[in-house]
């Protein structure tokens, strides 16, 4: 018999269909906080009036913006983000950007939560596995203060008290938890998207195609998770190329965002596979996006798992409107109808890096509960070979 448990995330509303201003001044007021703090990235407060609006919505609330975020979390992006938050001393921060925005956020409520200085002492604070195989999850202290989001990509960070942050120095990317790290609440406006690239809006609807599909195929299932996860996936199957064709269409945008929102249910309330870990590890190596190690990995990893999850990839497959049942065609159609890459050499990425990426990788806790048992580096380094 099927045992399993769900926790809820400590987030309590999500809020759509209202301007971002007019939703941020009400939660807020509703929070009681006067003095908020902005977190965002440097095109988004320098090239857009975006970020402005907000600040003068919030008017005397606002005391403070960092927008030095970095892709892939590195840690000292993160140090210097929790030594401005502390200088400014919010009751609350509004995080307005996407993953990386939001990870730099969870990881440096960790930071304050435990009074750390030094990038070296996260070493003590990130999830990872037992020799077991077990999960080992440091515990941590409630932060100081919450974050909400009003989210710009579909990579569904907000949605999750999981946050990535990287090791520069040893280029490993490590995974943080802790309850209240993440979002308190989320603010969907499709209007503050327009400002996102049109690459990076994409790619990071794959990214969470991505968490719906190894929801749906994990060693640990849930019903909720299969539930919201192939709901996420018929909404991006009409909503996404729609939003490709008409970036104004504001009901597609929507749509994608609430897209991301129901594939984000599973994120680190079922294990995943190795798309998920193979991709922190070629992020962390190469400096490729996370949107962009779903394109590339994703349709491997899932015929790779195929012996594993027939039953759950024909599910997939219908979700998508694939009438074959090839599930992993019908992600690899979908990235190639968006225009994004579909192998690692389009990214001119070095096959010498292969050893680092599968050394990396072997790390991650989600590449040791692959449906599909992952022995050593060598069927790492083949599943790269694959995606070449």
């Amino acid at each position: 018999m099927n045992a399993g448990i769900h926790e809820f995330l400590a987030q309590d509303r999500v809020i759509w269909g209202k301007p971002a201003a007019e939703a941020v001044l009400e939660e807020a007021e509703r929070r009681g906080a006067s003095r908020i703090f902005i977190v965002t990235s440097k095109t988004l407060n320098r090239q857009t009036d975006a970020v402005e609006n907000i600040r003068q919505a919030l008017g005397p609330r606002h005391v403070g913006t960092f927008d030095e975020c970095r892709e892939h979390t590195p840690r000292p992006s993160v140090i210097a983000c929790a030594e401005a938050i502390r200088a400014a001393t919010p009751d609350l921060i509004l995080t307005f950007g996407g993953g990386t925005a939001i990870d730099t956020v969870k990881v440096a409520l960790i930071v304050l939560a435990h009074d750390l200085t030094r990038p070296e002492q996260l070493d003590d604070y990130h999830l990872r596995a037992n020799p077991d195989g077990s999960r080992f999850m440091p515990a941590i202290k409630p932060p100081p203060m919450r974050q909400i989001v009003l989210s710009t990509t579909l990579s569904a960070a907000e949605f999750s008290n999981f946050g990535g942050c990287t090791d520069p120095e040893r280029q490993i990317k490590h995974g943080y938890v802790g309850r209240e790290i993440g979002a308190a609440a989320v603010i969907l406006d499709p209007a503050v998207t327009v400002h996102t690239p049109q690459w990076l809006w994409l790619s990071t609807a794959i990214r969470a195609i991505d968490h719906a599909v190894e929801g749906i195929c994990s060693i640990q299932p849930s019903p909720l998770i299969e539930a919201t996860s192939l709901h996420a996936l018929r909404l991006f199957a009409q909503a996404l190329p729609q939003s490709q064709r008409d970036a104004a269409d504001m009901a597609a945008r929507l749509a994608c965002l609430q897209a991301a929102w129901l594939s984000g249910f599973g994120i680190l309330r079922v294990p995943y596979g190795a798309s998920h870990g193979i991709g922190h590890s070629l992020g962390a190596v190469t400096g490729m996006s996370h949107g962009h190690t779903s394109c590339i990995m994703l349709p491997q990893v899932m015929r790779y798992n195929l012996p594993h999850t027939a039953p759950q990839q024909a599910r997939i497959a219908a979700a998508l409107g694939r009438a074959d049942g090839d599930a992993a065609a019908a992600v690899a159609d979908l990235i190639a109808q968006l225009g994004q890459p579909g192998r690692l050499r389009d990214l001119k990425v070095d096959k010498t890096q292969f050893g680092k990426i599968a050394e990396g990788a072997m790390e991650n806790l989600w590449v040791r509960t692959n449906p599909r048992p992952i022995q050593d580096t060598q069927d790492i380094i083949g599943l790269l070979e694959a995606a070449w």
